[in-house]
């Protein structure tokens, strides 16, 4: 059933009392929607002894938190999560629930969409309010969530609506959305909730949590020096680092690069990689396919080169060269050492 008056939702993804980065850049978002709805923002913290969580997440821009403490959750599991988070929305019926796309947001949020019926767009890149017409039965909806995402292997960008079977649901890509700045100080409302897992069977155990550590840190990197198809082979991409290295940058690669074996998977940049903004990119060999672009154009400053001087990435640079990397890189490695 919808309700207009329901809130916006942010799942606040937190593992081991630590939230992640990605509830705080959804809150940014979730607080336009509200504005635009008149509506409260309200963060949705599961979790064992969580309640401490709910003051970054007031600050980050929630109205309300809402927490549902239960030992059964103290580590992610699917069916415990996606109970608590079922029973919880037809309690409170928000009318849209936003998740990150990562590897907990992918795997909870289609299965709460699923328990019930209602529709969800994966892997966002935007959203916003507005109306919408159904062009067969000619009725129009209100105020409906226009979820945006990059469609057809990125050849079009596609908008889609869930204007009947609410709450409307979507998950958004890391680094995509911007968070607000960190309002100090800033309070509101906690209300605590029963998980309802009493006689749920958790099929279940987590007996050991390993962790590897990453050694790169895209997202926090001012400047970085990404590849492409067009760098030609694992070797060229030693250059990539001496370059990265000279400017104290870090290096990324398109996913053409990372499926050739020209850099780890961590490194990838793109639609199915990560988003970054930094305040230089420097994009070597990257022809500039929409999946890519997805991922890095927002950065402040673009300088691109390629030998082909039609390549789109040019579209979206601020500076290029035209040119073979092999030649232009180590000009730009000895003038930066040079000063």
């Amino acid at each position: 059933m919808k309700n207009t008056q329901g809130e916006v939702w942010v799942f606040a993804e937190q593992e081991e009392g630590k939230l992640s980065d990605v509830p705080f850049e959804l809150l940014g978002k979730a607080r336009e929607l509200a504005g635009k709805l008149g509506v409260k923002v309200g963060a949705v913290l599961m979790g064992s002894g969580v309640e401490s969580l709910a003051k970054p997440l007031f600050e980050a821009g929630a109205d309300i938190v809402h927490i549902v403490d239960d030992p059964a959750l103290k580590v992610y599991r699917n069916k415990a999560y996606r109970h608590a988070m079922v029973e919880l929305v037809k309690e409170v019926n928000p009318q849209i629930a936003i998740f990150g796309a990562t590897h907990m947001g992918r795997d909870l949020a289609p299965s709460v969409a699923s328990a019930l019926r209602c529709g969800l767009t994966a892997d966002c890149t935007d959203l916003q309010i507005g109306d919408y017409e159904d062009k067969k039965t000619k009725e129009t909806f209100t105020n409906v969530l226009h979820q945006i995402r990059p469609a057809f292997g990125g050849n079009i960008i596609a908008t889609i609506v869930n204007a009947r079977n609410w709450p409307q649901m979507a998950t958004v890509r890391e680094g995509v959305m911007k968070p607000l700045p960190r309002e100090e100080g800033r309070k509101g409302e906690i209300v605590k909730h029963s998980a309802h897992l009493d006689g749920v069977e958790i099929p279940v155990e987590v007996v050991e949590i390993v962790r590897k550590a990453s050694t790169v840190n895209l997202k926090g990197s001012r400047i970085i020096v990404c590849g492409g198809a067009g760098v030609g082979s694992k070797d060229n991409f030693k250059l990539l680092h001496d370059l990265a290295n000279v400017l104290g940058g870090a290096v990324g690669g398109s996913r053409a690069a990372v499926d050739l074996g020209y850099c780890e998977h961590e490194r990838q940049i793109g639609q199915t990689g990560v988003t970054v903004r930094p305040a230089l990119m420097i994009s070597c060999g990257v022809s500039g396919a929409v999946q890519h672009l997805a991922g890095m154009q927002d950065s402040a400053k673009i300088i691109a080169i390629n030998t082909d001087k039609d390549a789109p990435i040019f579209k979206v640079a601020h500076y290029g060269i035209v040119g073979d990397l092999n030649v232009v890189v180590p000009k730009l490695i000895k003038a930066i050492k040079e000063k």
